[in-house]
């Protein structure tokens, strides 16, 4: 079975999906709370029921693990595969007509993050597709990518989520780094950003609201890795999460150890 192929189609339809409802009033109609605990959308619901009409068309047995639906069952026979997805990254960006969203899909035989063995991100306006296959590299649109060699905070173009009700707690933790540091981004799709630092655009993302479900990151978490760069908890400490719709975590990506280093001293500073 060539997981890579089947994940990539199904990203196209998915893809063919969203944009028929991006940025109108449809794409926003609200449906209830998902399993991820977010207010599930049209275009969140289009898009899960394109990716399960393909697994279908391929007679695909595994277990889904979705943003939206839970954690259940597709097709009729047992299987040890586990796909992960969070069907649309970056909602309220695909709601508003915001060209920043993407769709995660993640293959594994086990229900923990560093089983992840195939990974997809999409990004679902423009067309590019970043993959990643365990221990054969990462790319872009298949070309092969690389993190910068940025080793300079003040040089370093870096992402940060500061999404949250809690924002004077945060900026209080990240406060080292924006004294040190020059240039902040954040786009609004985690999951994209990650392939960013994965492919060189920018230097390193950080995520340390413990808000961000392992279903956002579980496809960039392989790419980076497989390009050449870094991805641990604020801590340091490696990332091994369980594949839950609910599961949530910190994290920096950093595209180089130097940098990584220079980022976690400004954050205990």
């Amino acid at each position: 079975m060539d997981w890579l192929e089947i994940i990539q189609e199904c990203s196209q339809k998915i893809r063919n999906e969203v944009l028929t409802v991006y940025g109108s009033p449809e794409a926003a109609i609200g449906f209830g709370v998902g399993a991820g605990g977010d207010i599930t959308k049209k275009i969140d619901l289009a898009a899960e029921k394109a990716l399960i009409d393909c697994l279908n068309e391929h007679e695909i047995s595994c277990t889904l693990v979705s943003e939206e639906a839970g954690t259940k069952q597709i097709g009729s026979q047992s299987s040890e595969y586990y796909v992960t997805t969070d069907p649309v990254d970056g909602t309220t960006n695909a709601v508003r007509g915001i060209p920043f969203m993407a769709t995660v899909i993640a293959v594994s035989r086990g229900p923990w993050l560093q089983d992840v063995e195939t990974a997809l991100v999409s990004d679902l306006f423009h067309n590019i597709t970043y993959t990643a296959q365990k221990n054969r590299g990462a790319f872009r649109n298949e070309k092969k990518i690389k993190p910068s060699e940025t080793s300079d905070l003040e040089k370093a173009l870096i992402g940060v989520d500061c999404n949250t009700f809690k924002i004077g707690e945060l900026v209080t933790k990240l406060e080292g780094l924006f004294k040190r540091a020059k240039h902040f981004r954040h786009f609004g799709a985690n999951a994209l950003e990650i392939c960013y630092v994965a492919d060189g655009s920018t230097d390193a993302f950080i995520d340390i609201r413990g808000k961000l479900r392992v279903t956002d990151m579980v496809a960039s978490y392989l790419i980076l890795r497989e390009a050449g760069g870094i991805m641990v908890s604020p801590e340091g400490e490696e990332l091994n999460v369980p594949l839950a719709p609910t599961q949530r975590l910190s994290f920096i990506a950093a595209s180089n150890k130097r940098i990584y280093e220079a980022i976690k001293e400004a954050l205990n500073s």
